[in-house]
């Protein structure tokens, strides 16, 4: 097997197992596991640049405002799509966050089209209007938007859009992320503490180990994904990351036992078909501009 199939589709289903860890975290606050997820995430990456000696970036970084001030845009759509989900999973919306991230490459898509003038090509628009369908139907049928599918596939879209158009890499972008976010979170904390809610003190000891290992947990399928991602082609890469929502929505009807009714399936088959469409479509480019030989 291509090292790197293995490498993206490990990330992925450790994305996709996400919701198990969060659900053993239920008596933390989601604000409070998102600050932990800050701070520890960025001690598991200093600790990784310190064991491979990778510094000399950041020196230079710092001394470029412009490159600063995207990574801090970058940083407050990543907090703020980590802070959704976790309120979505122990609030029971595993089913609906993994909307979110079934839909997220047709975001990715309009974003494209939008910013980088991208021009979308006819089975794409198609796609895209089978989603909006899926979406309209699960808002008509439910009262209301899906809007923790509609957020997490926004910021995540968003977030990956400045992160395209960065100059550093996966481990070192998370590390300028998490140092920019360090004072938010550290001062937050210590605020709760002075309150006398200090729920790191509080929890179990099984549970500090958890919040603790929101470093690795957060850095790990990063970093995996990035090894993937250089080593197979965008196409095969774009097909693996369904394992991550598939994972999810599993879990959330057979673990959590969340409505899945047949109004909701029919909404969700909807996307499913906008993705198979935008899936085939993008196989196809790909296999007619393999060279030939003469």
């Amino acid at each position: 097997m291509n090292p790197g199939i293995l490498y993206a589709a490990t990330a992925y289903a450790l994305w996709g197992i996400f919701p198990l860890y969060f659900k053993a975290l239920q008596e933390v606050p989601a604000f409070d596991i998102l600050l932990h997820r800050m701070m520890w995430s960025l001690v598991f990456v200093v600790v990784v640049l310190g064991w491979r000696r990778q510094w000399a970036w950041l020196g230079e970084v710092m001394r470029r405002p412009k490159v600063l001030a995207g990574f801090a845009a970058s940083a407050v759509l990543l907090s703020s799509n980590w802070f959704i989900y976790i309120w979505a999973v122990n609030n029971g919306n595993v089913v609906e966050a993994s909307l979110g991230y079934f839909i997220n490459p047709l975001f990715n898509v309009l974003l494209g089209s939008l910013f980088l003038r991208e021009r979308l090509r006819p089975m794409q628009w198609t796609a895209v209007a089978l989603a909006a369908c899926g979406v309209a139907w699960l808002t008509w049928h439910g009262g209301q938007l899906p809007w923790i599918a509609l957020m997490l596939a926004a910021t995540f879209a968003l977030y990956g859009l400045l992160r395209k158009t960065a100059s550093l890499g996966a481990l070192e972008g998370l590390t300028l992320e998490t140092l920019l976010l360090f004072p938010l979170a550290f001062g937050c904390l210590l605020f709760l503490a002075a309150r006398g809610q200090n729920s790191f003190a509080a929890a179990s000891t099984a549970t500090q180990w958890l919040l603790a290992a929101a470093g690795p947990i957060t850095a790990i399928p990063l970093l995996l994904f990035a090894a993937g991602a250089r080593r197979i082609p965008l196409s095969l890469l774009g097909l693996l990351q369904y394992i991550g929502p598939t994972i999810q929505l599993l879990l959330g009807v057979w673990l959590y036992h969340e409505p899945f009714s047949g109004v909701r399936l029919a909404g969700f088959a909807l996307i499913w078909g906008a993705l198979a469409v935008y899936s085939l479509e993008g196989l196809w480019q790909a296999w007619g501009r393999r060279p030939t030989n003469a």
